[in-house]
């Protein structure tokens, strides 16, 4: 069996590896090659597939759950608080319209209501994994369409909550001792106490958001072992989920939630680093799973039936959906992505719909046909996109950021172009200096302990390994004008400046440098913005002995401004001879000679400008003092 799974699961990595690329070719979203490849694969066609398919979708809809996870991260408490009545207002209605209008039409049909009911609340809801997907492959999250999916996808996710509880109901029936798929410790309570409970979880996970996740990473991060964090991030995600699972609320917000109350900590870009990996996989696998399980024998069996109601769902859908986007003031053509973008059924359907067949709500027959429409629907989308693409403007139109509810990036990511690694005696003094200036900055440091000192003192500091990729492009190095690097190591600085010159040759980078060597070293790899940590207090120091020796203040800051000068004119011109020697010391030679030379030049106008400048001079020592 174990040999089996782990066929099936090379052989969907395989077909994705194939696929994808091919869609993206033609100028398809990467959601078609995914299910067109599990259509391949399947029991229909090539026949590549065994029976642990079921399980495998079952445990790439944990990608869906990741997916939302990392949505809460970029998401901050407040702003999602301000989303609240977007989130109701779209939602509720969304849901409210399309389970009558869904329930109408079923029940003119000939349905019996118990199940024109169950499938009308299965139907309402839409893809999570398909609607945000396309959304950041459009780019369009922060768009008014991106922001009315995201609002009325979370509401659905919330919704999903009082379906599982309303199910039981319609069935008239406790599913309390049957070997079910859905068995939770909400079932088991009075129907007074469910709601009280449901309210219950969610208090411990904002509690347990606060006081027990952020102390937990800390303690895992000093071990400084990437594969713990990595261990321990997992190990949350999971954690959350099948608490949520366990108390009857939807796993899928759960994770949100953890998501949202881990935002405004420092391991949020570490978090999102460490995860998405994982997401992209399992979101992979759960849209090829969607493919392979297609029953094109319950579809040829009656295609009447099966395409006839993949048509009234996806019709009542969007014109639902385009309507309460033209209520709530979106424009024609957001309206019209909205609409295309959340006409389909959800993930969450294939869950609910095998819960309610354990209740006995629908037999086997009408259970697999629902779950052939299901999968229909989340086939057709990416196609009713490509629709929406031609008949709608290339490009959707920008919130501007007053009208904005709410940005998926936090303002420290979304609009600070400027990310500082390393924030230790170098690094914090130009944080400082940007801080004072009401110039934002992202901050990652790998010490847990100076980040939560830090970030105790005001600043918005964040744990990361920058010498990952996958930090970087958390903290925003896609939309990054200037990268400053100040760790103490500059081995890791260097490293650093090596793979963003090569992945983002547009990032202007500013580097600290321990010695003359080092900076030789970023000269002779294209690095111009070089500092030397001892340069400056050095020559600070020397400026300070001249005045204490007779020189005036004033001329004794001009002879070390022109002494740093030349000594940063002299590093680049060695650096180009580092490999030669002989070469290098006469050149050394060379221009110490030079530099006594023109700050003897400059001396001697400074002292026949002296009677002239005193009063100013004066001056200017009375204010240094």
């Amino acid at each position: 069996m174990e040999s089996n799974l782990a066929m099936n699961t090379l052989i969907f990595l395989g077909v994705a590896i194939i696929m994808v690329p091919l869609a993206r070719k033609f100028g398809l979203s990467s959601v078609i090659g995914y299910i067109a490849g599990g259509i391949i694969i399947g029991p229909y066609v090539l026949r590549l597939t065994g029976k642990d398919v079921d399980g495998i979708m079952h445990a790439s809809e944990f990608g869906v759950i990741m997916l939302l996870f990392l949505v809460g991260l970029e998401l901050e408490p407040r702003k999602f608080w301000e989303m609240r009545k977007k989130i109701v207002g779209l939602g509720l209605t969304q849901m409210l319209l399309t389970i009558s209008l869904l329930f109408l039409v079923f029940i003119w049909a000939g349905w019996q209501i118990d199940k024109a009911i169950a499938i009308a609340m299965c139907f309402a809801l839409s893809s999570t994994a398909i609607v945000l997907q396309t959304l950041q492959e459009k780019d369009n999250l922060k768009t008014l369409a991106g922001e009315a999916s995201f609002s009325t996808l979370l509401f659905q996710d919330i919704a999903v909550i009082p379906i599982l509880a309303i199910l039981p109901l319609i069935a008239n029936y406790k599913a309390k001792n049957h070997d079910n798929e859905i068995q939770v410790l909400i079932q088991t309570l009075p129907e007074w106490m469910q709601f009280a409970t449901v309210i219950l979880g969610v208090v411990v996970l904002i509690l347990l958001g606060r006081y027990v996740f952020v102390p937990f990473l800390r303690y895992v991060s000093k071990s400084g072992m990437t594969e713990l964090l990595t261990a321990s991030s997992l190990f949350l995600v999971i954690g959350v989920s099948e608490l949520m699972v366990a108390i009857g609320l939807s796993p899928a917000l759960g994770a949100f939630l953890a998501g949202v109350m881990l935002a405004n900590s420092e391991f949020r870009h570490e978090l999102e680093a460490q995860i998405d990996p994982f997401k992209g996989l399992l979101l992979a696998v759960f849209f090829v799973s969607v493919g392979s399980t297609m029953n094109f024998n319950i579809i040829q069996k009656d295609p009447i039936f099966i395409f006839s109601t993949v048509f009234a769902v996806l019709t009542i859908k969007f014109f639902v959906l385009f309507i309460i986007g033209k209520f709530f003031k979106i424009d024609t053509s957001q309206s019209l992505f909205y609409a295309f973008a959340l006409s389909q059924v959800g993930e969450f359907a294939f869950v609910l719909i095998n819960y309610a067949s354990s209740l006995y709500l629908l037999n086997p027959e009408l259970n697999a046909q629902m779950m052939a429409v299901t999968a229909i629907t989340m086939c057709i989308t990416p196609f009713l996109l490509i629709i929406n693409d031609k008949l709608t403007p290339k490009f959707l139109k920008e919130i501007p950021e007053e009208q904005s509810d709410f940005n998926i990036l936090d303002k420290d990511v979304s609009q600070k172009k400027i990310i500082i690694v390393g924030f230790g005696h170098f690094g914090s003094t130009v944080g400082r200096l940007l801080k004072a200036n009401k110039i934002p900055a992202t901050v990652l440091d790998r010490d847990s302990d100076r980040v939560k000192l830090l970030r105790s003192h005001g600043f918005k500091v964040y744990y990361g390994d920058a010498t990952k990729i996958p930090t970087l492009r958390a903290a925003g190095i896609d939309d990054a004008e200037i990268l400053v690097l100040c760790l103490d190591d500059p081995d890791d600085n260097k490293f650093i400046a090596d793979i963003v010159r090569e992945n983002y040759p547009t990032v202007k980078i500013f580097v600290r440098a321990k010695n003359r060597l080092d900076a030789y070293d970023y000269l002779n790899n294209g690095i111009n913005n070089i500092y030397r940590e001892t340069l400056g207090t050095a020559v600070d120091m020397a400026i300070d002995v001249l005045h204490e020796t007779g020189m005036r203040k004033y001329a004794a800051r001009r002879l070390g401004q022109r002494f740093m000068a030349i000594d940063k004119a002299s590093v680049r011109k060695l650096a180009k001879m580092k490999q030669e020697d002989d070469l290098v010391l006469f050149n050394i030679k060379e221009i110490l000679q030079r530099e006594e030379e023109l700050l003897a030049y400059d001396n001697l106008n400074f002292d026949n400008q002296q009677w002239q400048d005193s009063s100013t001079d004066d001056e200017d020592e009375e204010s240094d003092k």
